[in-house]
């Protein structure tokens, strides 16, 4: 069984999305959250949870939230897991 090397809760800010087109907004979202998780991880692999997509997907392409909470957990092997935090 792989263990848990660090879990933490972590408040993505979104608002860069906003120099995209409109249309593309929330694919810029998504690969923002990855690109966050990977500085602050310290780690390349990072996997999202569905229940994220979902919520950056929830009003739209053209209007993601402007900041999202994630719970990230980084694995001996080096992946990150990340979904997101009950609030």
């Amino acid at each position: 069984m792989v263990e848990v090397l660090k879990e933490q809760i972590y408040v993505v800010p979104l608002r860069n999305a906003r120099r995209a087109p409109r249309w593309k907004r929330c694919n810029v979202a998504v690969k923002d959250i990855r690109a966050y998780l990977a500085r602050h991880m310290k780690s390349e692999e990072i996997k999202l949870d569905s229940s994220i997509n979902e919520k950056v997907w929830e009003r739209g392409s053209k209007k993601p939230p402007s900041h999202i909470r994630v719970r990230a957990m980084k694995f001996e092997d080096g992946q990150v897991q990340a979904e997101l935090a009950e609030e």
